[in-house]
């Protein structure tokens, strides 16, 4: 561990004993039916054992502190839902994605936005969790998440067979409907995404090369003649982004500086203003990220920001402290008096 403000002693010494309740072995526990029992929690793409606790504070892009391997890169779960709002801002910016507010079948005609449920869905819905997609993807069904309750992931028997609303008046973390918007994205772009991630994101922030972003073994399609592998957003189903905390807190301190890296807009200010704007229909999220205005972590400042992953994958954004943490392999619920501990020490 290292430390260069005494301050920060309790805050990093008490996250670096808080370990995630995942096991090391993340393919046995998907496997075990932690999300899903079978057959639904068939995982379709690669899992590798994770590592060890890390991570790392940093306030006004200065690194106050850290602990383990901040480069060990590692599955990173729904953290890359934030990642997939940072592309869409970006297919803004090119002029691919002008409207969020128009029906996505306007520019993804793939049979998937044609039912008379489907239809109506916007860019909105999908960024928002909101769009209530109904069908199939990759061979998961929106039926798997359907109902699920995050405040009790894994012991709790999501509701499946719960009535469709229409789109954008019911809010459901459903990781097919993300993925969905994944596939979406993957349409604008004509691109690998991972391509434009590194090219458009992190190559201009400074970030490395030694992550990957996984797609499922049979998420190929043909897009303009090309074969193309889409990617989700998240590991629960195996695949996903393997990143490392230091690339992470890059695109934290991107978040936090409004879209601008030295000098540069690398993601219009605009799409990060309406990406940290709260649901109405859940304040507590944003465009693919987790809002703390209603209190979702009482303990931490109420400006902070989240993107959060299963098993304790956390990027931390406080705006009014200009901090930004990254916490790997954290459990869940020291995520809350970590931030608090943090705000003590330096705001």
């Amino acid at each position: 561990m290292t430390q260069s403000d005494p301050r920060l002693t309790e805050a990093t010494a008490f996250a670096a004993a808080q370990e995630s309740p995942f096991p090391r072995d993340l393919l046995a526990h998907l496997e075990s039916g932690h999300f899903e029992p079978p057959p639904y929690n068939t995982v379709l793409g690669p899992v590798f054992p994770r590592g060890a606790p890390n991570g790392l504070v940093q306030q006004r892009g200065q690194r106050l502190a850290s602990w383990g391997d901040t480069r060990q890169a590692d599955m990173t779960f729904s953290a890359a839902k934030s990642y997939l709002s940072l592309l869409a801002g970006i297919a803004q910016a090119d002029g691919l994605l002008p409207d969020i507010d128009e029906p996505v079948r306007a520019r993804v005609q793939d049979g998937g936005f044609d039912s008379a449920q489907n239809a109506p869905i916007t860019w909105r819905h999908l960024l928002t969790n909101t769009s209530e997609w109904e069908g199939e993807l990759f061979g998961k069904s929106d039926r798997i998440d359907r109902g699920r309750e995050l405040a009790r992931e894994g012991a709790a028997q999501k509701r499946m067979d719960r009535p469709l609303q229409p789109a954008g008046t019911h809010w459901e973390y459903n990781d097919v409907r993300v993925n969905r918007l994944s596939l979406c994205l993957l349409h604008l772009f004509r691109r690998p995404l991972p391509e434009v991630f590194a090219e458009r994101i992190l190559d201009p922030i400074g970030g490395s090369r030694d992550w990957t972003w996984h797609g499922y073994d049979n998420a190929w399609v043909e897009i303009a003649g090309q074969r193309l592998q889409s990617v989700p957003g998240g590991t629960h189903w195996g695949a996903g982004m393997r990143i490392h905390a230091e690339d992470q807190a890059r695109i934290g301190q991107l978040v936090l500086q409004k879209g601008a890296w030295d000098g540069k807009q690398v993601v219009p200010e605009a799409w990060i203003a309406q990406s940290l704007a709260p649901c109405p229909l859940n304040p507590a999220y944003g465009f693919l990220w987790w809002l703390n205005g209603a209190g979702r972590w009482p303990e931490a400042p109420r400006d902070s920001v989240f993107a959060m992953g299963a098993g304790g994958n956390v990027t931390w954004i406080w705006p009014q402290g200009e901090v930004v943490a990254v916490l790997r392999w954290v459990h869940p619920d020291a995520v809350g008096p970590f931030c608090a501990k943090v705000a003590a020490a330096l705001g």
